[in-house]
């Protein structure tokens, strides 16, 4: 703990700050190199890479977190490695393997271990898993080579102050086509949201909601996270939709409600003009984790949950018992904990 970086860990915003060294590996005459460490974070490619033109790349977030003791560990990195070869399937990417995508984020904590905050700063070491289609290219077709690359952030909350209430907005804009490419974590997904996010931050919220593209009558995403709300008979549901980004936070959310809480978990479709059957709700994610719904606003109605200002008792518990995990105060489901 002594080598720890001077940063001003209580204090850290959700930024970019650059680390010592990040993995890269090149996939060229159809396989992947040995992949090693660098310093450098810059990238020199051909002007004429997929991903540039055709948006031939895709992403994965996930957070080493330093326990207690002062050791450290990963929550669940062959999820984040399935589901990153889920979208490379989708985009006609080649697959990184999971063990070696496992060992390429290992490797990256290990030699930025002085960037991993300390423990009870609620500061993390954020892990950025990276594929991009690159080499000399112009017509729409899969790229000739691709570098895949992991580089890494100590990060502080996402949202500022932490585990409290904010509100959203229902935007008309759609966040994916039906069929598209929603259920995959792709750069484009994110570029279509930059506007809907302006429009209801100068509205005065912290983000919008997605509807459902076919019907706008179904809650699918909260920004750039999934929806989940609790029941006033303690049922925990989260919409279901082909367009939705499948969350590692979600899934173990959805887990941790039933197996920890003994909450009945539905995962089904969620009606924007149903809201008051739910009495808590949350958008959940790596980098958010959970942040507590105050309020939706839709059309020229304002929805309120629990509470504008404070967390309702089964978020905060939810909470607990997901953060407990991944900081290595609560014991892990088997498997999910990844020890550095």
């Amino acid at each position: 703990m002594s080598n720890l970086k001077d940063l001003d860990w209580s204090n850290l915003g959700f930024s970019y700050i650059k680390t010592d060294w990040r993995y890269i590996s090149l996939w060229k005459d159809g396989q992947w190199d040995q992949g090693k460490l660098v310093e450098d974070n810059k990238l020199t490619i051909s002007e004429a890479s997929t991903a540039l033109h055709y948006g031939q790349q895709c992403f994965e977030g996930l957070k080493a977190y330093r326990t207690k003791d002062g050791s450290i560990q990963l929550f669940r990195p062959d999820e984040n490695a399935k589901r990153m070869n889920s979208t490379c399937r989708r985009l006609l990417m080649p697959e990184f393997p999971v063990e070696r995508f496992i060992d390429a984020v290992i490797q990256v904590v290990k030699a930025n271990e002085a960037y991993v905050p300390p423990y009870g700063t609620g500061a993390t070491l954020y892990i950025r898993p990276f594929m991009i289609g690159v080499g000399d290219n112009i017509g729409v077709k899969p790229a000739s080579q691709y570098i895949f690359s992991v580089f890494c952030v100590p990060v502080g909350p996402y949202f500022k102050g932490g585990l409290t209430p904010v509100n959203f907005y229902v935007t008309d804009f759609d966040r994916a086509a039906p069929n598209g490419t929603g259920g995959v974590k792709v750069g484009g997904n994110y570029a279509a949201s930059l506007l809907p996010h302006e429009e209801a931050a100068k509205r005065g919220f912290a983000d919008c909601i997605y509807l459902d593209p076919a019907t706008h009558s179904k809650i699918e995403e909260v920004g750039a996270a999934n929806f989940f709300g609790i029941t006033k008979d303690h049922k925990f549901i989260t919409p279901y939709s082909k367009s939705i980004l499948p969350s590692i936070t979600k899934y173990s959310l959805m887990h941790i409600a039933k197996e920890y809480m003994n909450l009945e978990v539905l995962e089904q479709d969620v009606y924007i003009d149903k809201l008051d059957m739910f009495c808590e709700a949350g958008a959940c994610g790596t980098a958010a984790v959970i942040t507590p719904i105050g309020g939706i606003q839709y059309k020229d109605k304002f929805h309120v949950f629990y509470s504008e200002t404070e967390v309702g008792p089964i978020t905060t518990e939810l909470y607990n018992t997901l953060t407990g995990i991944q900081f290595g105060t609560v014991e892990a489901p088997e498997g999910w904990i990844y020890k550095i």
